[in-house]
């Protein structure tokens, strides 16, 4: 079952699309559309329905706000078809110049990207009504690029957010990084969030804040057990983390997992001038 819906708000078209291997898909992805200008371009298993969408849109430029395949999917398929640029931080052009392996999981629940070529991030992305910064927001993987377009108050956020609580971690994530990118978005004037899988319309820099307050408070447990002696998987049995998707988790063999995201919280030093926290733990 094939998930594929459009949705406006104001001038910004989103489209969100979902693959079903074996009934419902696992996960959504939501790629925009703006006054010419396309962000992200969605999973390549719904190639056919993301032609069907893009080729009544006029479209002058791309965006691509990370290089995972969810994201990046379909950017060749636009490229070739549009005759247009493809923009996208550093890292991305690097990792799409000549594509990059994926896992088993991976492959089922999204499909593979293909190469394409990249064009380095301009300061400012100009449309002839808008205009979109920028900012680095590491943390979900390296080259993760949030786009802000201040004078609406629009944050195309890509997975900075996806949820106000996090259930697991890529292997590849970064807590730090992650907690620093909130931090950054935080001092930012918004109020829409355009993520790449739960939009939100209306308070999506509250929804930020209760990410990182989330976090925050994740990282003070898992620090409070450890200095108790406690290994992770001690931690893990005793954080008070509903699991979340376990379906996602098994199909990804490790590669997702709340594991990784207690490490990485284990990695990265607490800070008392962003967060006094006081330890939740589920008996």
């Amino acid at each position: 079952m094939n998930i594929c819906k459009k949705k406006s708000f104001h001038d910004v078209q989103y489209f969100e699309l979902g693959y079903g291997w074996v009934g419902k898909p696992l996960m959504t992805t939501h790629f925009y559309y703006v006054d010419g200008l396309l962000i992200d371009t969605a999973q390549s298993h719904m190639k056919k329905p993301f032609i069907q969408i893009i080729k009544n849109l006029h479209i002058d430029q791309v965006l691509l706000t990370h290089h995972h395949e969810d994201h990046s999917g379909n950017a060749a398929v636009v490229k070739k078809m549009k005759d247009v640029c493809v923009y996208g931080h550093s890292l991305t052009i690097e990792k799409l110049k000549r594509g990059f392996k994926i896992l088993p999981y991976q492959h089922i629940v999204w499909g593979t990207a293909q190469p394409v070529k990249v064009d380095p991030l301009p300061h400012k992305i100009e449309t002839d009504k808008y205009g979109l910064i920028p900012l680095h927001t590491p943390g979900h993987s390296k080259d993760h690029t949030a786009y802000l377009e201040k004078s609406q108050g629009w944050l195309f956020a890509g997975d900075l957010y996806l949820s106000s609580q996090i259930k697991f971690f890529r292997a590849d994530e970064v807590f730090g990084d992650t907690l620093q990118s909130l931090r950054k978005v935080l001092r930012l004037d918004f109020d829409t969030l355009f993520c790449a899988h739960r939009p939100q319309l209306k308070n999506g820099k509250k929804k930020i804040q209760e990410k990182l307050n989330f976090l925050c408070d994740f990282q003070g447990q898992v620090h409070a057990l450890h200095q108790k002696g406690c290994d992770i998987g001690s931690i893990k049995n005793q954080l008070s983390v509903k699991r979340g998707k376990k379906l996602m988790v098994y199909m990804s063999l490790g590669n997702v997992s709340l594991t990784h995201m207690i490490r990485s919280a284990l990695q990265t030093q607490v800070s008392n001038l962003h967060y006094q926290f006081s330890p939740k733990i589920s008996k």
